[in-house]
């Protein structure tokens, strides 16, 4: 059992702390870019405060070495207690050598870092509750009616198999649902199985089929949660729907030769969100093993409705794998549903421009002094900067244009710790900002998508690595910056597309997309020659 007491803040470690020794911690290249920030030396209370946003606390526990000289920086009281929480023996020794003795087991790191103020991974994850029962009003756009029901003439009849292509932003999960609830009507009882990789995506599925079924349904129905810690068992499931994680689905399989089977027995359609990863070998065997009845059909939901940018072989292969069943949103009088859907309202008009073709891509001089001058910084120090950090300084300065006009921005890190990097010096400037990366626990991860989707009027910037491109919706949210450079049309789409709801679908009538990669490239920099990239493969042969 852990003993109360109230420790310290990591911000307040860090006041006991050298600027040498912090800036070792942080390195050689972003402690030279607050200099240049700064315009010479970077002062000690904005070293301090940087620092402790941009290092990694969890990081740091986990080396024995860096362990051994937080624990150094700390009051022989805050020792003294530590020793307390960990129900150690203070004796005659003193209480740092005592500390440098422990073995520091997992359980001990993570109550150090409690005691530092943060919360470990391990205990903050919820269980996703896996099971409920929902009991029975929900409507769709004209638009949205007539892609379901042109879905369900394909999926009841012929191949069974069709992918449903709406444009980020218009409601795939919703349409999807929809045709969900009205299926478990018509075929009662029976099992609706819902796939999707990452815990976004599923948790929003099963939030969304609750609100359709409680207006939709005509009997009490079960949902399954089925990804992460929750349980794979779902024979209790004999009228419903399970959300099945597919990392969860693969497993089960390899542990239990006939789980697939026995859940294609009673199930008879299965919906696949971001269906362009259908063809992965693993998912193809757990889908074909879930359709193997001749009354059991197949759903696929994308707004990408291929693989790559370039080779046309894996998107042929995709096209094939749904008998080139695919129902794409029609607008009357538009040959193009993109440019019909901002023009109504239910997309927002974008604005899209390019700041730098690559990270490497070398700023021109004028470019260069006129953000020095924006930041204050020395001429002679703008002659000098490096390739990374002109960079660098390029996407603050974007972040901080768009930050003067909108309420909400999304940024697209290159990776964790240039998320991190983005974000510190953000804070440093006083601009309310926060990021979120793989390595964030669940509680963050809540508290911080909560903030950035609430109402306040303070201007926010959220950053991010590899997880917001898919299931994460803020209709508040009317700009983005992709400063991770990519050649995929697939994940530029999803990045795209977390900005771009319009005022009919609770978002802005406009929003503003900056980004890095090359816009020569086919579909990058135009929303509605994008969502038509891949119309070709899937024509009849």
């Amino acid at each position: 059992m852990t003993i109360w007491s109230p420790g310290i803040s990591f911000e307040s470690v860090l006041e006991a702390a050298s600027p040498p020794y912090i800036r070792s911690l942080l390195g050689e290249d972003f402690s030279r870019l607050l200099d240049v920030l700064e315009g010479g030396q970077v002062t000690e209370p904005r070293l301090r405060a940087v620092a402790s946003v941009a290092l990694d606390l969890d990081r740091l526990i986990g080396d024995a070495t860096e362990r051994e000289k937080l624990l150094a920086l700390l009051p022989e009281t805050k020792q003294v207690e530590l020793l307390q929480r960990l129900q150690q023996e203070t004796g005659e020794a003193p209480p740092l050598a005592l500390l440098y003795a422990l073995p520091w087991t997992s359980d001990q790191k993570t109550q150090l870092l409690e005691f530092f103020g943060e919360t470990s991974e391990v205990h903050a994850a919820p269980i996703p509750q896996s099971r409920i029962t929902v009991t029975p009003e929900y409507s769709l756009f004209p638009h949205q009616l007539d892609a379901v029901e042109r879905s369900k003439a394909l999926l009841y009849d012929g191949y069974r198999r069709a992918v449903l292509h709406l444009p980020t932003g218009v409601g795939k999960t919703r349409c999807a649902m929809y045709l969900a609830a009205d299926h478990l009507r018509q075929n009662a009882p029976t099992v609706v199985i819902w796939l999707a990789h990452g815990q976004e995506l599923l948790e929003q599925a099963a939030a969304e089929f609750e609100r359709a079924w409680t207006k939709m349904g005509n009997r009490p129905v079960r949902v399954a949660r089925s990804w992460s810690v929750a349980p794979s068992e779902v024979g209790d499931i004999t009228d419903g729907i399970i959300i099945l994680g597919l990392e969860k689905a693969v497993a089960a399989a390899k542990r239990e030769p006939d789980y697939l089977s026995k859940l294609a027995s009673r199930t008879s359609l299965v919906i696949f969100d971001e269906a362009h990863q259908i063809i992965a070998p693993t998912y193809q065997r757990v889908v074909d093993a879930l359709t193997i009845r001749p009354s059991s059909s197949l759903l696929g939901l994308t707004a990408t409705p291929g693989r790559t940018w370039a080779d046309i072989s894996k998107d042929e292969e995709l096209s094939e794998f749904f008998h080139r069943q695919k129902v794409m949103l029609q607008i009357g009088g538009h040959s193009n549903p993109v440019t019909a859907l901002i023009e109504q309202g239910y997309l927002a008009k974008p604005t899209m421009r390019t700041v730098a073709a690559k990270a490497g891509f070398k700023l021109s001089t004028e470019d260069l002094q006129r953000i020095g001058r924006s930041f204050d910084i020395p001429k002679d120090l703008v002659d000098r900067l490096s390739v990374s950090e002109s960079w660098n300084l390029q996407v603050i300065q974007t972040i901080h244009d768009l930050a003067q006009r909108n309420l909400r921005v999304l940024v697209f890190a290159a990776s964790v710790d240039h998320c991190r990097v983005l974000t510190a010096i953000l804070r440093s400037q006083n601009i309310d900002a926060d990021l979120i990366t793989g390595e964030s626990s669940q509680r963050h991860r809540k508290q911080t998508v909560a903030r950035f989707k609430g109402r306040s009027p303070r201007t926010m910037v959220l950053c991010n690595y590899g997880v917001l491109t898919t299931g994460f919706d803020a209709p508040a949210a009317s700009a983005a910056v992709i400063a991770r450079p990519t050649k995929s049309l697939v994940l530029y789409s999803q990045m795209v597309g977390r900005v771009i709801r319009g005022p009919k679908a609770g978002g802005t009538p406009t929003c503003e997309i900056v980004t890095v990669v090359d816009p020569a490239l086919p579909g990058f920099g135009d929303l509605a020659e994008a969502f038509t990239n891949w119309e070709d493969v899937w024509e009849s042969a």
